[in-house]
């Protein structure tokens, strides 16, 4: 028998629920035996018995699920959940989880930031010097001067720095970098109250907000990846990953691969959002961002085409893409929303009806990110941001109709919710690599949609997720480094490898990929996990397997997303 609780804990005034499961040989016997949970505290004071309300069989892990529902609950503290001879993790009830919980996942960005020293002051005992400052060069001539074909001084050499390390390797990649600003600058936008504490970065006190100062730091890398002619460079890495030694010994030499028409799109949308979000705080940077967007935008209408090469020989990770029909959405919206040009309303209304579902939060579908500029003004909680002017009939028109696709989305998920024993979004088949974006990316869907039509059940749904991510799954990991009683703390990720760390110890604040069903695509997961276990349970907690626990910037900012809107949306 084990009980499954969120091991950050809960809000006082939230659902609250905890699950007991078995092996379904075992179900029968649970469901003879009379013992109510009681809900104690720390203590051992019991405040609540409650009856366990059998689900039954949970395809996805393989158990027989019971649930334990204390929401009535709200008086703040610490507490365990116990049943018989069994006792959960312990949990807080506090008004304040999210807010800290976010302070971590924000400040996990600053631990992967390129191309400085990290010091003591804001680093700690993670700090670490400064990698990857040495002259960068274009693939195109690399590749000759592999082949012997050209001089190693007669290639281009460019100067390009800092940014954030994209995951547990030393690439940073357009796509990706965009992806992650684009859910933690929307979250500002909608969840300001959010982001008013100090991250200990080198920014902080200069008068803008914590985690804009560590965007602004991926933001200035993003520039100096477009080339002169307005396009875009794909990524930023060595021809193949490094080892696993600190990045400052990563002393191979760094390439720009070529241009590809979904980083160029994502560029101008990201900068285009960021010229809104930023204004107020450096009219010169906006401005800056701005003309960045259009000179690419220029570069896209004179590119129509789908546009990425895959360079083979390059074992860095790919990003690539089949459509770039999404980017492409995204970009004329940001323009549309910070412009108020009416052609760039109809060039993302053409994406639109050409896209089959366009409310994706993904790097490789990063629609729905057009949706929130869309519907920007409904959407966020600061009482001073007033969309400028009257609608007009089109965009009116154009709201009406995401809308409707969104409200559809969103009651199909409370739907595969629902029909899950531990309140996870996902169907079986969804236990894939990086499963765990798909949980976040669902719980952005579902405050999205509470934000337009405020029913508890969407509500209800964000906290389901989060749930999930912090100890209600069938693995009893907290998949969030640092956070709660068992968090997982092996991440595939060099630098704390390198590091060579004390046992259980990591820098907090990490989000893992999560369960991966399909464990064979990773050698020692797929020793280490008989087949035939059920795809939430295919995890472990070891660096060496890439394909469940590694970490990246854009499974830490939908994190960020969902923290924001718990910690304000009441």
């Amino acid at each position: 028998m084990n009980i499954y609780v969120n091991q950050l804990g809960y809000l006082p005034n939230t659902a609250k629920h905890a699950v007991l499961a078995c092996p379904p040989e075992q179900s029968a016997e649970l469901s003879a035996v009379s013992d109510k949970a009681r809900i104690c505290k720390e203590d051992g004071t019991c405040l609540l018995e409650k009856e366990l309300i059998p689900f039954g069989p949970d395809t996805a892990s393989g158990d027989y699920v019971f649930r334990i529902d204390f929401s009535e609950i709200t008086e703040c503290g610490t507490y365990v959940v116990k049943w018989n001879n069994e006792t959960s993790y312990p949990f807080r009830i506090a008004p304040d989880l999210y807010t800290k919980l976010n302070v971590l996942l924000s400040k996990a960005l600053y631990f992967q930031r390129c191309g400085m020293e990290l010091t003591a002051p804001y680093a700690g005992k993670y700090a670490r010097k400064t990698c990857h400052t040495a002259p960068t060069v274009l693939w195109t001539e690399y590749e000759k001067f592999l082949n012997n074909e050209l001089p190693e001084d007669s290639m281009q050499k460019f100067d390009i720095r800092g940014g954030w390390h994209d995951a547990g390797d030393y690439g940073r990649y357009t796509t990706a970098a965009a992806c992650a600003l684009g859910h933690i600058l929307y979250a500002y936008r909608f969840f300001p109250d959010a982001f008013t504490q100090s991250l200990n970065i080198p920014e902080s006190g200069n008068g803008i907000p914590d985690i804009l100062n560590e965007c602004r730091y991926e933001l200035d890398w993003m520039l100096q990846m477009q080339a002169e002619d307005g396009s875009v460079y794909h990524k930023h890495t060595t021809k193949n990953h490094a080892g696993f030694v600190m990045p400052c010994d990563d002393t191979n030499q760094m390439i720009l691969l070529p241009p590809s028409s979904m980083a160029v799109a994502d560029f101008v949308a990201t900068m285009a959002l960021a010229s809104r979000i930023y204004r107020p705080f450096d009219a010169e940077f906006a401005d800056r961002a701005l003309t960045a967007a259009k000179k690419s935008q220029a570069w896209l209408v004179a590119h129509p085409e789908f546009l990425f090469e895959h360079i083979k020989e390059c074992g860095t990770g790919g990003y690539g893409d089949r459509s770039d029909i999404d980017e492409r959405m995204w970009a004329a919206m940001e323009l549309y929303r910070t412009t108020g040009e009416e052609h760039y309303l109809e060039l993302a209304r053409s994406f639109f009806e050409k896209h089959p579902n366009p409310i994706q939060y993904g790097w490789a579908d990063i629609s729905g990110f057009a949706g929130w500029a869309l519907l920007e003004d409904e959407l966020t909680l600061d009482a001073s941001f007033v969309q400028s002017g009257t609608l007009t009939s089109a965009e009116q028109d154009f709201r009406v109709a995401y809308k409707a696709l969104l409200q559809k989305e969103a009651d199909h998920l409370l739907e595969v919710m629902t029909s899950s024993g531990y309140g996870v979004a996902l169907e079986e088949k969804e236990y894939c690599w990086g499963s765990n974006l798909s949980v976040l990316n669902r719980g952005m869907l579902f405050g999205t949609t509470y934000r337009l039509n405020p029913k508890p059940e969407y509500f209800t749904a964000v906290v389901r997720q989060m749930d999930y991510l912090l100890g209600i799954n069938a693995t009893d990991y907290s998949y969030v480094t640092g956070v709660g009683a068992h968090a997982f703390c092996n991440p595939h990720n060099r630098i704390t490898v390198a590091a060579h760390l004390e046992e259980g110890e990591t820098i907090p604040g990490y989000v893992s990929g999560g369960a991966n069903g399909t464990r064979w695509v990773d050698p020692l997961a797929k020793e280490l996990i008989p087949e035939g276990t059920p795809p939430m349970k295919c995890f472990v907690d070891r660096w060496e397997c890439y394909s469940l626990n590694e970490i990246t910037i854009y499974w830490n900012s939908p994190a960020i997303f969902c923290a924001a809107f718990l910690d304000c949306v009441k």
